[in-house]
């Protein structure tokens, strides 16, 4: 028997699908303390949250028998995948079922805050009737900014269209053709904010879009805007918000999310009247949250009884037979794909992917999934999978090409990925060294042997006399060891490539302080 522990509410719907399986035996334990799901998970193979409960590296630990964690949402920010894919611990979760259920409840904040229905309701329940204090303003006519065009924003603009909005959008990763499709006009991100009238975020939080919303992006927002978050804390700068608040220069927001949940009752935030707020209910909607407790309970159930896998995060379907070659080969796709997906500028428009040697005897699409899911996820956020990845780029318009290429050439096996955006061009090859050890052999063209993993700096700088020296110099004044370095160039005194694996990552002044040496080109900074 298996032993399911559940330790945030479920519907009922969810609980009735394993309660119905002898060979399952559920726990239901929520709101537990950090210290109290310690002490109890290491009893069982199944955990299932939803956002509530943190599945720390400790809790990871502490869980002995743990076979899989089930997330019954999208988003996974509560569970450390990565410590729990050293533990060999499966996460699942259920993309897509609160897609609908996001987008209506932000398009009701934008109502409740044109209207300060709230403010109104609590006025008129005071006893009062101040019909003249709650003057709104109409939908229709205005300008709406979508920051992030995924499935949320789309919904979003399609609803919003109803309306008679105007809809512009920001999404740096979005195929044009899928903006035509929708009908919405695309702007860059400080040309969107001084035009919209409302602006609502549906993004990821990354290391890229942490505090997108900050003091000088608030700055070029249209005087008497109004900002939406219902996507991530974190995204907004919360102390800016406040001081453009207080300055009158916006005039409301609407937050559904915050950078620290539950957000304090002294919260500066929750003190102006013109602020409409909510506990993170985007997905709390009956639908959705019985399609993401069936789905989860499902897949929990099929796993433990039957090992069957589905929307994994961290482990894909293999055929029987190849998974011995493809997995080194998936873990060199997803990196290389990363990699370049790093150094791209623009909107991604064709991906290619050509396959060469022994690894033609096995199926490839795992290659072509784990490639698209280290291309997506720099951009759009660890809710990217092996499940969503090539549905995502459809999504976004994104032509993926496989070829193949029976020849070996000088490696027995090698992987090539070429990304055009709308604005440049690039390249990368890889293959594996023994069985397991990922290595580049080129990238945009120039030969060379490194290994894609933790931080690396890409250099493009003239190739003359000292130069290494110079970049070494510069980097230790800066108190950055080099782990490796691997030099290349395209002929004697003309450009090279210089790709170095640094112990630590370089700020954004620092990395401006490597620009000023002379003979370096460009600098771009890449985690694998």
């Amino acid at each position: 028997m298996s032993k399911i522990l559940v330790s945030d509410s479920l519907s009922k719907e969810g609980l009735a699908i394993l309660a119905e399986h002898p060979q399952l035996n559920v726990d239901i334990k929520t709101k537990m303390t950090p210290q109290e799901l310690i002490d109890c998970v290491g009893d069982y193979e199944a955990l299932i949250v939803r956002s509530g409960t943190k599945v720390t590296a400790p809790v990871i630990d502490a869980a002995k028998k743990l076979k899989v964690i089930g997330r019954a949402g999208t988003g996974i920010d509560n569970v450390d995948l990565e410590a729990a894919t050293k533990r060999g611990i499966i996460v699942m979760n259920t993309p897509g079922g609160n897609t609908l259920s996001t987008a209506e409840h932000t398009l009701a904040m934008i109502l409740a805050l044109s209207r300060q229905i709230p403010q109104a309701n609590a006025s008129i329940k005071a006893g009062l009737w101040e019909k003249k204090k709650f003057m709104g303003v109409e939908l229709f006519g205005k300008t709406l900014g979508i920051v992030g065009l995924g499935r949320i924003g789309a919904e979003l603009a399609r609803r919003a269209q109803k309306f008679g909005m105007r809809v512009l959008t920001y999404d740096p990763y979005i195929n044009m053709e899928a903006t035509r499709r929708l009908g919405v006009e695309v702007r860059e991100f400080n040309q969107l904010l001084p035009e919209a009238d409302f602006v609502t975020l549906h993004l990821p939080l990354t290391a890229r879009t942490k505090y997108i919303i900050d003091s000088k992006a608030i700055q070029l927002m249209k005087k008497g805007a109004r900002l939406i978050n219902c996507a991530r804390g974190g995204l907004v700068d919360e102390k800016a918000l406040t001081e453009a608040l207080q300055s009158g220069h916006l005039a409301g927001a609407a937050l559904d999310v915050f950078e620290q949940e539950p957000a304090p009752a002294d919260h500066p935030l929750l003190k102006f009247p013109q602020v409409v707020v909510t506990p993170h209910l985007g997905a709390s909607t009956k639908e959705a949250q019985e399609k993401v407790a069936v789905d989860i309970a499902i897949q929990i159930k099929d796993y433990l009884i039957s090992g069957a896998i589905s929307n994994a995060l961290n482990m894909p379907s293999l055929p029987a037979g190849s998974s011995r070659i493809l997995k080194p080969y998936m873990v060199l796709a997803e990196k290389m794909s990363s990699l370049i997906a790093q150094l791209c500028s623009g909107r991604f428009e064709e991906f290619q992917l050509q396959y060469s040697g022994e690894i033609l005897e096995c199926p490839l699409s795992p290659l072509t999934v784990a490639a698209l899911t280290g291309l997506l996820r720099p951009i759009l956020g660890e809710d990217v999978n092996y499940v969503n990845a090539p549905l995502l780029a459809k999504d976004r318009n994104i032509k993926v090409m496989e070829s193949k290429r029976s020849e070996q050439g000088d490696y027995a096996s090698s992987i090539c990925l070429k990304i055009k955006t709308d604005s440049e061009q690039h390249s990368i090859t890889g293959t594996i060294f023994g069985r397991q050890s990922a290595r580049v052999v080129e990238l945009d063209g120039f030969a060379l042997e490194a290994i894609p993993e933790g931080y690396l700096l890409v250099l493009s700088n003239q190739d003359t006399p000292g130069v290494v020296g110079k970049i070494g110099k510069a980097l230790g004044g800066l108190g950055i060891n080099i782990g490796g370095m691997q030099l290349s160039r395209d002929e004697k005194g003309g450009r090279a490539l210089s790709l170095l694996n640094v112990d630590s990552p370089l700020p954004a002044f620092e990395l401006e302080f490597l620009c000023r040496v002379p003979e370096i080109l460009a600098v771009k900074q890449v985690r694998i």
